[in-house]
């Protein structure tokens, strides 16, 4: 199972990468290989300015539907283009192709808060 160690990571299995003030968010690799194979991604919130914590969409697999949540505070930019068409991706790059989001940070500080790597391998029993 792969932790970049350049993320920061939530209890609800979502990344994300801090880039100055705007962050890309996208599930982990543990996340996708629980959910089983993705099928649809829905990205409602564009625009809207979001808490840490609130859903900004849901991903569709074969058999279940799951929120996605918000890792820290901030107005949601832009959806992945390329998940209307390959939701797989998020299988295939979790950390990669396959990322969500991005978002510009109402607190860069709250990124604090969240897991490092070594702390989220330790979270799912790696």
């Amino acid at each position: 199972m792969s932790f970049p160690d350049n993320l920061r990571y939530t209890k609800d299995h979502e990344w994300i990468l801090a880039e100055g003030n705007i962050a890309t968010v996208g599930i982990t690799y543990f996340a996708q290989g629980e959910l089983g194979d993705i099928v649809y991604v829905d990205i409602y919130t564009i625009g809207q300015q979001l808490a840490a914590e609130a859903v900004f969409g849901s991903v569709e697999a074969v058999k279940t539907v799951n929120d996605l949540y918000l890792p820290v505070s901030g107005r949601i930019l832009e959806k992945n283009p390329n998940l209307d068409s390959n939701p797989e991706l998020v299988n295939k790059d979790p950390y990669g192709e396959g990322w969500m989001i991005k978002i510009e940070l109402s607190d860069p500080f709250e990124l604090e808060g969240l897991m490092d790597h070594e702390a989220y391998r330790a979270l799912v029993g790696e």
